[in-house]
């Protein structure tokens, strides 16, 4: 399984708006993906990155790390930088113009 690990950059962490665009991208992507909230260097239960009340229920707070994982395949590492850089964005803040 292809890993990776990110700081939460919404200042509401992973809450409505930014769950619901994360679900929308995970479903979107060839390969599942799932993410677990790390807390003390461990990541917690996975949970489907595609289902939002999965996401809202891990309690993910600004700044908080979490990590993301799908199964190995030729597109797992680019499906999960591109959720990474998704998460390193504010998906709260207002689109531009």
């Amino acid at each position: 399984m292809s890993r990776r690990r990110v700081g939460i950059a919404s200042g509401v962490g992973l809450h409505a708006r930014p769950a619901a665009l994360l679900a929308k991208s995970a479903a979107a992507q060839p390969v599942s993906v799932t993410i677990a909230k790390v807390t003390d260097g461990d990541a917690g239960e996975p949970v489907d990155a595609a289902s939002v009340l999965g996401l809202m229920g891990l309690g993910v707070e600004h700044g908080d790390e979490v990590e993301l994982g799908a199964a190995d395949s030729e597109e797992a590492d680019s499906v999960l930088d591109e959720l990474v850089a998704l998460l390193s964005t504010d998906l709260d803040a207002e689109p531009a113009s």
